[in-house]
């Protein structure tokens, strides 16, 4: 019964990169949009989020297949700064809508 968790264990983060592929695709797709009207700062962002991820997952993936060996903290520091960009792109979104708002006025 133990097996279970730890098969998923191993191919979570093969497939969080097949997953993430997806994700590029799609970020190329946004960033490739012809009408320049459209606030791509937050996505950029996200991207940068998303790249630390692939960066993450990469090293997980060597951890376990035993090529290099990293110290646990630095997955918890990567997290935290997705975390951070994150709290950082909502509120330049913010600032962004309330300010387009006020122009509104």
């Amino acid at each position: 019964m133990n097996s279970l968790p730890e098969s998923l264990g191993l191919v979570a983060p093969y497939y969080n990169l097949v997953m993430v592929l997806i994700v590029v695709i799609l970020f190329a797709k946004l960033f490739t949009i012809q009408n320049k009207n459209v606030f791509l700062l937050p996505w950029k962002l996200m991207f940068l989020s998303v790249v630390i991820f692939i960066v993450e997952e990469i090293l997980t993936i060597f951890n376990s297949a035993g090529i290099l060996t990293t110290p646990r903290i630095l997955n918890a520091v990567f997290e935290f700064i997705i975390i951070t960009i994150f709290i950082y792109t909502l509120l330049i979104q913010k600032e962004h809508l309330t300010k387009k708002h006020k122009n509104k006025k």
